[in-house]
């Protein structure tokens, strides 16, 4: 992956050079992170509207999910830190 586009997701994904389906993307699982109580079929229409089908969406859901829980068993495990 390019370098530059790493580090500017790093700093704030919404100012990054990527497409509109991939800032749609990018909002619906910093939603979920945050609060996935709040997500709505609005969220899911932004993403049908942005070309994401309903695999896709499972897909982005699934992993983003995936990565929020192993992230929350290794902070709960102290993995990592010195």
């Amino acid at each position: 992956m390019d370098s530059d586009l790493i580090a500017a997701l790093r700093e704030d994904y919404k100012t990054a050079p990527i497409t509109e389906a991939e800032m749609v993307m990018c909002d619906y699982v910093v939603q979920l992170t945050k609060d996935a109580t709040k997500i709505h079929p609005g969220d899911h229409r932004k993403l049908h509207d942005a070309g994401f089908d309903d695999q896709a969406i499972l897909q982005i859901t699934l992993i983003a999910s995936w990565f929020n829980y192993i992230n929350r068993v290794a902070d709960a495990l102290g993995v990592g830190r010195d």
